[in-house]
C-alpha cells in the first residue's frame, strides 16, 4: 500500500500511559478477550525477558470510523477513554498487558473472581524467570498482599499493578523496599545477619535499572494505518491477517538446522511413528511432543526457544553454582541426539499403552484421550520416575495420577502447554521428595471437584466429557448383554436414555450429556437397548437375569440402585429423565473422589473392620492427648508440640487451605481441627516425648513397648490404606497390636 501505513515504535512506558488514557478501542467484528491467565502472565514475562511480542496493526480513528465499526474499549477498561487508534492485530496483546497492570475489578471469562499478577523480585533478578512471574485469585490475603507494601516488600514480591503508576510510582516504590531493608538491617545485632539484610536493600539498585531499563527501553513496534484509508480497504486486511497459511513449526526448523550435523528428522519421524502412531492413536502430530520430552529430560524446560539448545554442539548460557555465566553443550554430536531420541521415542510409547490401558488411565482409544498436550509431560515424569532411585514408587504413581486428573478436570493443558508442562515437571519431582509440596493444581481440584458442571458436558469432544468416559472404563462397565467385561477397542460412547426420545420430547442437547452416556459396544447397543427407554430394557435385563447380577452391572457403569429405579418408572418423563442424571452425576462425582482423590479401595470385609479399628484408635490417641496435654486452643497447642511436629501439621493446614480455604478458617483454633492432621508416628512422638511421657506412663507403662505396638499399627495402616498387599505377618503383628491398645485404653 502507498503511503496509507507507517512503521512505528512505542517504548513501554509510554503504551502503558497511553492505555491509561484509553487511546485504544476494539472494533465490533474483533473476537473477545479469550486469554488465560497463564497467557496474561507468559506475555508479561516475554517482554521482562526482552523478547518479541509482535507487532500491533492499528488504523488512526475518528468519530466516523468509531460509529461504524461499533468501537468498544480494551477488556475490563471502564474509565473514560480518549481513543486514537482502533486495534485491527493486537487486541489480546493489549488487554492483556491493561489487565495486569491496572488490575481492574473484573473476573477472567469463566473464573469466580478477578486475577492479581505479580512479581518474584529474588527470582527475576536471578533471572529464573519462569518461576518470576505468577498469579493468583482475589482473596482475603492477596488483597492484604496488594494493600499493604510492607508485606510486599517482606515477600519481595512487586504486584504487577503499581506498573499503571509509571516510572514515578514504581521508583517510589523501590525506594520504599530500600528504606525498608535497609531500616531492619538496622534494628539488627547479629553481624551476619545484617549484612543480609544489606544486600537486600542495595539490591533495590539492580531493581531500579531492571525496571527503568524496561520502560525506557523495551520497543513495542506498530504499524498505523492512515485515517483515509476506506472501510472496506481496512476490514480486506483483516480478513487477510487472520488467515493466514499454516506457518514454519519448530519441528520443521530443526530439521532444517540439524541437517548440517547429519541428522535426519523427517525420517527418524517416519520410522517413530510406526512405533507410536499404532491403529489405536492415528494421526496425532508427535514431532514435536518427542522433541518436547527429550528437552525435559535434559534441560526441564520445553518452549520453543529451548528445544534450539537440542542441536548438537549449540552452546547454552547457563548460571553456576556460583552465580556466573557460563556456556555448556547439551548434546555434543549427533549420535547422542539419536540416542536421546530413541529414548523420547520410547517414553511417549509407554505412556500412551498406560494411557489405553484399562486399568490405568482408561483412554482406550484415541477418540477418547483428553488432551494429547499432556503426553510430553507425563512421559518425561514417567521416564524420570522409572530411572530414578525413588522410594516407594507405589506413592508416586498415585501422586502421578493425581497430577494428571486435576490437569484434565481444570482443564491446564488447553493452552500454554510448555510453560505447563515445565512447571509441572519441576513441581512433581519436588512433591515427590516431600508430601507436603502437593501441587497447586491438586489442591485447587480437590477443592472445586464437585462443582463440575457435568450436566453440560455434551460434546464429545471436550476433555471433562472424556475423562467420564475414560472413568467408566477404569471402573470395568461391564457388557450389558453377557456381563463379561468387553473388547475395549470396540466400545462407543451410548446413550441410556435414547436420543430419539430425548428430540421427540424437546431436550435438544441436554440428552447428549455425558451423565446420559456410557461405555457400549454398537452390538450390544442394537440387541438390549434397540432405541427403547430403560423402563423396557432395564426390565427385561431383570426379567432374564439374576438381580443382583444386573444391579453389579449398572453399578460399574455409575448407575446406582436408585438411578435404576428412577429408570424403570411407568410412563417416563422430563422430569424423571432430569432427577436421573441429577442421581447419576451424584454418583460420578463421588467416583472421581474415589477413584481419582482418595483412590479408595473396597476392603474385604475382615479388612475393612481391621481399618475401621485402627481409625477408632487414633481418634482415642488425639483425645486422650487432648485431656492429658490441656490443649485447648492453637496457642496451648503450639506450647506443646515440639516446633518440628508444630510445623508439619501447619503445612498440611495450609495445603488444605487451598482446598477450603473457608473451612480452615472456621476451624483454625480447634485444637480437633489440628490433630486431624497427625499420623501415628506423630502421636507416638508427642506422647513419648521427653517432656509429656510422665503424664501418659501410667496408661502404657514401658515406652519402649509402646514405640513397638505403634509401629507394627502404623505398618499394617499404610498397608490397608495405600492399597499394598497386606502380609500375614504384618496382618498379625497389627492385630495384636490393635488388641494391646484395646486393652491399655479401656476400649
Amino acid at each position: 500500500m502507498k503511503n496509507v501505513q507507517k512503521p512505528e515504535k512505542i517504548h513501554l512506558g509510554k503504551l502503558i500511559e497511553e492505555i491509561k488514557k484509553g487511546r485504544f478501542v476494539i472494533p465490533d467484528f474483533q473476537r473477545e478477550f479469550d486469554w488465560q491467565p497463564w497467557d496474561v502472565r507468559d506475555l508479561v514475562k516475554s517482554i521482562f525477558m526482552d523478547y518479541y511480542i509482535g507487532t500491533l496493526l492499528l488504523w488512526e480513528g475518528n468519530k466516523e470510523n468509531y460509529r461504524k465499526l461499533g468501537c468498544a474499549n480494551l477488556y475490563a477498561f471502564n474509565e473514560t477513554s480518549d481513543p486514537e487508534f482502533i486495534v485491527l492485530d493486537g487486541q489480546q496483546r493489549l488487554s492483556a498487558l491493561h489487565y495486569a497492570f491496572f488490575q481492574p475489578d473484573i473476573k477472567f471469562r469463566n473464573r469466580k473472581n478477578p486475577i492479581y499478577f505479580f512479581i518474584r523480585l529474588k527470582e527475576l533478578l536471578d533471572e529464573n524467570y519462569e518461576e518470576a512471574f505468577f498469579y493468583y485469585s482475589r482473596t482475603k490475603y492477596y488483597d492484604d498482599l496488594v494493600a499493604d507494601v510492607n508485606i510486599q516488600y517482606e515477600n519481595h514480591i512487586f504486584p504487577l499493578g503499581i506498573m499503571q503508576q509509571g516510572s514515578w510510582g514504581i521508583d517510589d516504590w523501590i525506594k520504599g523496599y530500600r528504606d525498608y531493608w535497609n531500616e531492619q538491617a538496622e534494628l539488627e545485632v547479629d553481624n551476619e545477619k545484617k549484612t543480609e539484610l544489606e544486600a537486600l536493600s542495595a539490591a533495590a539498585i539492580e531493581i531500579r535499572h531492571v525496571f527503568s531499563d524496561l520502560l525506557n527501553n523495551y520497543q513495542v513496534s506498530y504499524i498505523s494505518l492512515a485515517k483515509e484509508l476506506p472501510l472496506n480497504k481496512v476490514c480486506d486486511i483483516f480478513t487477510h491477517i487472520n488467515s493466514k497459511g499454516k506457518p514454519l513449526d519448530t519441528f520443521d526448523l530443526i530439521n532444517s538446522i540439524t541437517r548440517k550435523e547429519d541428522v535426519y528428522l523427517k525420517e527418524m519421524y517416519r520410522e517413530a511413528s510406526k512405533l507410536i502412531d499404532d491403529i489405536s492413536y492415528p494421526g496425532f502430530e508427535m514431532k514435536t511432543h518427542i522433541l518436547m520430552v527429550m528437552s525435559i529430560i535434559k534441560q526441564n524446560y520445553c518452549s520453543a526457544k529451548y528445544l534450539y539448545y537440542l542441536v548438537p554442539g549449540e552452546k547454552k548460557k547457563i548460571k553456576n553454582k556460583e552465580g556466573q555465566n557460563e556456556e555448556i553443550i547439551l548434546i555434543n554430536n549427533k549420535e547422542e541426539f539419536i540416542d536421546l531420541w530413541n529414548l523420547a521415542v520410547g517414553a511417549i510409547d509407554k505412556t500412551l499403552n498406560s494411557l489405553k490401558n484399562q486399568r490405568e488411565f482408561g483412554a482406550i482409544t484415541a477418540k477418547f484421550l483428553p488432551y494429547p498436550s499432556i503426553i510430553p509431560c507425563l512421559s518425561a515424569i514417567k521416564y524420570y520416575v522409572k530411572t530414578s532411585e525413588l522410594k516407594n514408587k507405589v506413592d508416586i504413581h498415585s501422586k502421578i495420577k493425581k497430577w494428571y486428573w486435576a490437569s484434565i478436570f481444570l482443564n491446564r493443558y488447553s493452552s500454554s502447554v510448555e510453560s505447563t508442562s515445565t512447571k509441572d515437571f519441576m513441581d512433581l519431582k519436588k512433591w515427590f521428595d516431600n508430601d507436603d509440596l502437593e501441587l497447586d493444581a491438586v489442591s485447587e481440584f480437590i477443592g472445586v471437584y464437585k462443582n463440575i458442571d457435568l450436566h453440560k458436558e455434551n460434546r464429545n469432544g471436550s476433555a471433562i466429557y472424556k475423562a467420564i468416559f475414560n472413568l467408566f472404563i477404569l471402573n470395568e462397565a461391564r457388557d450389558w448383554e453377557t456381563f463379561e467385561l468387553p473388547e475395549y477397542d470396540d466400545l462407543d460412547d451410548h446413550h441410556i436414555v435414547p436420543k430419539s426420545w430425548g428430540k421427540e420430547i424437546g431436550l435438544g442437547q441436554d440428552i447428549n450429556t455425558i451423565l446420559n452416556k456410557t461405555p457400549l459396544s454398537g452390538d450390544t447397543n442394537r440387541k438390549v437397548i434397540r432405541n427403547s427407554l430403560p423402563n423396557v430394557y432395564i426390565k427385561n435385563m431383570f426379567t432374564n437375569n439374576d438381580e443382583e447380577k444386573v444391579f453389579k452391572v449398572l453399578k460399574s457403569h455409575l448407575i446406582s440402585k436408585k438411578a435404576v429405579e428412577i429408570l424403570l418408572r411407568e410412563d417416563f418423563s422430563v422430569v424423571d429423565y432430569k432427577e436421573f442424571i441429577a442421581e447419576r452425576k451424584s454418583t460420578i462425582i463421588n467416583a472421581i473422589y474415589n477413584m481419582v482423590i482418595n483412590e479408595t479401595v473396597e476392603l474385604p470385609e475382615d479388612l475393612f473392620k481391621i481399618n475401621n479399628d485402627i481409625e477408632a484408635l487414633e481418634l482415642k490417641f488425639r483425645e486422650i492427648i487432648i485431656t492429658n496435654l490441656f490443649l485447648y486452643n492453637r496457642s496451648s497447642l503450639k506450647e506443646n508440640l515440639s516446633p518440628d511436629i508444630y510445623d508439619k501439621l501447619n503445612q498440611k493446614i495450609n495445603r488444605e487451605r487451598k482446598r477450603n480455604p473457608n473451612l480452615v478458617e472456621i476451624n483454625i483454633e480447634d485444637v480437633d481441627y489440628w490433630l486431624q492432621f497427625s499420623d501415628l508416628q506423630e502421636l507416638q512422638s508427642l506422647i513419648t516425648s521427653k517432656l509429656h511421657w510422665h503424664k501418659f506412663e501410667g496408661m502404657f507403662v514401658n515406652k519402649e513397648r509402646l514405640t513397638s505396638e505403634f509401629n507394627d499399627v502404623a505398618n499394617l495402616r499404610n498397608a490397608l490404606r495405600h492399597s499394598r498387599e497386606v502380609d500375614t505377618i504384618t496382618r498379625m503383628k497389627g492385630e495384636a497390636s490393635i488388641l494391646w491398645f484395646k486393652q491399655q485404653l479401656s476400649i
